[in-house]
């Protein structure tokens, strides 16, 4: 078994070194049965890392995406509203365990399937108790964006005692599967995410990248592209074109309670020019979890600009207080 510092030996996406100025501490790994997975923290300057100041925070990623593409800047911001923050890689994404092909290769056709072939959306709400007891948290505030915004709704219904408030950005219901999900996603977006074709090299990544994070901007600002370009330059990102591995995450089926069932206080965000999951998503979870509050981000498509941050790291901060 790998050590807390020692990359895991299976199948990877090359390892990405985060640049000593970005704040970020060394990759970590953490183990659930045969997955390992990596995260690291937010290292505030003047701070070592794992200081015990700070409410714990968990980031949980999108799909096929690496830890990497949540903003340091935003990252800093919760660190200044007092929390600890952490992020990792889901399984099948960035530098954690990518396991086995399956029959199913398209994030499309695993959505509507009735099962998965891979593991379960359990197993993926494990692994984020994996990296807190890595962490040594008893329990965490949680951030989920995209699928990690359904992923984290399962870690909360799952282990309501280690969660301790609940924040989802563009997510869909985490208790939906097949069809019921299609009401709530933009086909036109999702197909043409499936149709995305780039050459497996450390440029193909990086235009891959671009690609990606043009199609899921909001159409209200204008696009800066030499930024995104210049942020993935650092570590772009193979997983973002990985269909395999986006099958096997998508496909995992939820066995457990509903929504409704969610006890944690949670906060409900959505850009309401997301280009992929509709803002009726984000209205549906929040009308179905117990006391939600839904909070709509003008301006905002599947994605976290910097005008948003201050916003939404000001009400993330209410929701812990409250």
């Amino acid at each position: 078994m790998a050590g807390p510092d020692t990359p895991p030996q299976t199948e990877q996406h090359p390892p990405h070194e985060e640049a000593p100025s970005t704040g970020w501490g060394p990759t970590r790994w953490a183990a659930n049965g045969e997955v390992q997975l990596a995260y690291d923290e937010l290292t505030p300057e003047g701070l070592p890392p794992g200081h015990p100041e700070g409410e714990p925070l968990l980031l949980v990623t999108g799909l096929g995406a690496s830890r990497r593409w949540f903003p340091t800047g935003l990252a800093r911001l919760l660190a200044a509203q007092g929390f600890a923050v952490a992020r990792y890689d889901q399984r099948d994404g960035g530098e954690s365990t990518h396991l086995p092909p399956t029959a199913t290769t398209n994030p499309i056709s695993s959505l509507l399937r009735r099962r998965g072939d891979a593991y379960t959306a359990e197993d993926m709400a494990d692994d984020a108790i994996a990296v807190m007891d890595a962490l040594g948290w008893d329990s965490a505030h949680l951030y989920g964006q995209s699928l990690g915004g359904a992923v984290a709704q399962r870690i909360a219904l799952r282990h309501p005692r280690r969660v301790r408030t609940l924040t989802t950005a563009s997510a869909v219901p985490g208790d939906l599967a097949g069809p019921a999900t299609l009401r709530h996603v933009r086909l036109r977006t999702l197909a043409r995410l499936s149709r995305m074709r780039y050459p497996s090299t450390r440029e193909g990544h990086i235009d891959a990248g671009v690609a990606l994070a043009r199609l899921l901007c909001s159409p209200a600002h204008p696009f800066d592209e030499q930024a995104v370009r210049a942020q993935l330059a650092d570590a772009p990102d193979p997983g973002i074109v990985d269909a395999r591995s986006q099958s096997r995450q998508i496909g995992a089926q939820w066995h457990g309670p509903t929504i409704d069932r969610i006890t944690a206080p949670t906060l409900v965000l959505h850009g309401l020019d997301d280009p992929l999951i509709k803002p009726s998503a984000g209205r549906a979870a929040a009308a179905r979890i117990p006391g939600a509050h839904f909070v709509p981000l003008p301006g905002v498509g599947h994605e976290l600009p910097e005008r948003a941050w201050h916003d939404i790291a000001h009400h993330m901060r209410q929701l812990a207080d409250g």
